[in-house]
């Protein structure tokens, strides 16, 4: 990790992006770092674009990433990961999930979207959710196991991970974000070790 990591998260309301922001922030001041954070979510309940900006560093004076600036896109829906491109670069690290919700008055999803965030970054990783949701049987975790496949791009141990889980998600739905968290790391080693 360098001097400032940057993290974008992005999504529609309802897929969990604001309480996977803070595990992620939580994580980081648990492992000793300072951590800004933004989020606008107030479109949400009509399916609106979520985002959360996460900035991890020794001292970090600004929340907000610049354009261009992101270390990881970090995405719950394939038009959302496209909406914000524009903060990626040629060196960032893309996450999608490869969710698709048409946004209020599109009857037909776009076409050629992921070709498109392929162009923009080679390091673009692209999940089904359908194997990944059968595997960690519950839609309710996909987030945390997208967090999972995230823990492998920075530099944090496990016990802080567990930590921020413990305190963000209900209590008796723990063991269940916690198995998928590990899903995703295995993910994480699958396709990038």
């Amino acid at each position: 990790m360098g001097n400032i990591f940057n993290i974008l998260m992005v999504g529609v309301g309802g897929q969990g992006i604001i309480m996977a922001s803070d595990i992620v922030s939580l994580t980081a001041m648990y492992g000793g770092r300072d951590v800004k954070k933004s989020e606008i979510h107030g479109m949400s309940q009509r399916g609106g674009s979520v985002f959360s900006h996460i900035r991890i560093g020794e001292k970090v004076h600004s929340p907000l990433i610049a354009a261009g600036e992101a270390d990881i896109l970090f995405s719950l829906e394939e038009m959302e990961t496209l909406r914000w491109i524009g903060y990626a670069n040629e060196k960032s690290i893309i996450i999608c999930m490869k969710t698709r919700i048409n946004p209020a008055m599109v009857e037909e999803y776009p076409a050629g979207i992921e070709e498109e965030i392929k162009r923009a970054s080679p390091k673009a990783c692209f999940i089904d959710p359908e194997p990944l949701r059968k595997e960690i049987g519950n839609a309710k975790f996909l987030n945390v196991a997208l967090i999972g496949l995230l823990s492998g791009f920075v530099d944090f141990n496990e016990d802080c991970w567990e930590k921020a889980i413990r305190e963000k998600v209900p209590e008796d739905t723990f063991e269940g974000n916690w198995n998928a968290f590990h899903t995703g790391k295995k993910l994480y080693r699958e396709a990038f070790e």
